[in-house]
């Protein structure tokens, strides 16, 4: 099962698969966070069941579902999350280099350059 968190204080995505341990990204896009339909938000706890997504709010409401709290669908978050993660994916490839290696050689051992992530498979 997967879960997700989301802290809109700390502009903050995690990402929870099963027992193992998860991960966490800062998104830095303020454009993103500003918008007005996140104004009351302080976060989102969205996991694969449906009736488990919980939405809190920062006043005059403790909480309600994701669906109740009608900010739109819950991918824009795991396509900011897939984002990062690939940026952070080809920072690890980028700086694995084993010296006088060459592209063709670093390719053999690791693989290609990531080029894409998808949450969802």
């Amino acid at each position: 099962m997967t879960t997700w968190t989301v802290i809109f204080e700390d502009k903050t995505i995690y990402k929870k698969n099963g027992a193992e341990n998860g991960t966490w990204y800062e998104i830095d896009d303020n454009t993103f966070w500003s918008q007005d339909k996140f104004s009351n938000l302080w976060s989102i706890q969205y996991q694969t069941t449906p009736l488990n997504h919980e939405v809190e709010y920062k006043k005059n409401k403790l909480q309600s579902t994701y669906a109740d709290a009608d900010i739109g669908d819950f991918s824009q978050f795991i396509t900011k999350w897939d984002n990062e993660h690939l940026t952070n994916l080809q920072s690890i490839w980028d700086n694995d280099n084993v010296t006088d290696e060459k592209v063709e050689e670093k390719i053999t051992r690791l693989g290609a350059r990531p080029t894409s992530y998808n949450s969802n498979g």
